[in-house]
């Protein structure tokens, strides 16, 4: 049995087209591979300021029953409790990432005067529950710190993709945005002023 001989008559026109196949389905790929690295990218933004938003509440939590725990040793400090319960609303409140970070510096600023006051307590220093409030709040602090640092890592990377080619383009035409960092307010960069 003699073997069967297939000819193919490929025109010019048929090694076009393929050639112009092949670069379609190229560039369909890397379109995929790029629009799903954005998407990565934008969730683990996403993420990181859920991670935020996990310490915030947990400051939330803590801060009735610090606040609980002054004003038995305290009542002469009613302005400074009353602008913790006032900053601790104004964080759980916040709608965007620039106004959480300012309420959330103020609520910061507040509980180290909060803290600043004690001193002059002894006995609400000696007290136990609040020995430990104020330890689990310090640690908050600074896992709020790491949060914070996590996030603008994550945005820092994230707009950087979405700004530089190719991606850029993807992202342009897919509707991916710039996202804000979580920013120090001015006044709490300045070099504080000691005086003895």
């Amino acid at each position: 049995m003699e073997p069967v001989k297939v000819y193919f008559n490929i025109t010019d026109g048929d090694l076009l087209l393929l050639e112009i196949s092949i670069i379609i389905l190229i560039l369909g790929l890397l379109l995929v591979i790029i629009y799903n690295d954005l998407i990565k990218q934008r969730n683990r933004v996403e993420n990181a300021w859920a991670q935020i938003d996990v310490q915030l509440k947990r400051r939330y939590d803590l801060i009735p029953n610090l606040v609980e725990t002054v004003k038995g040793y305290a009542k002469h400090e009613k302005t400074l409790l009353e602008d913790i319960t006032k900053a601790r609303a104004a964080v759980m409140s916040a709608t965007s990432v620039s106004e959480t970070a300012e309420a959330s510096n103020y609520l910061s600023s507040t509980l180290k005067s909060l803290f600043a006051v004690a001193e002059n307590y002894p006995e609400l220093k000696a007290n136990q529950n609040f020995m430990q409030l104020q330890r689990d709040l310090m640690e908050t602090e600074n896992k709020i710190a790491y949060s914070r640092q996590f996030y603008n890592d994550t945005v820092m990377k994230y707009n950087i993709s979405i700004q530089t080619i190719p991606k850029n383009i993807v992202a342009s035409l897919m509707g991916f945005t710039k996202k804000d960092l979580f920013e120090t307010p001015q006044a709490e960069r300045e070099t504080p002023k000691v005086k003895f």
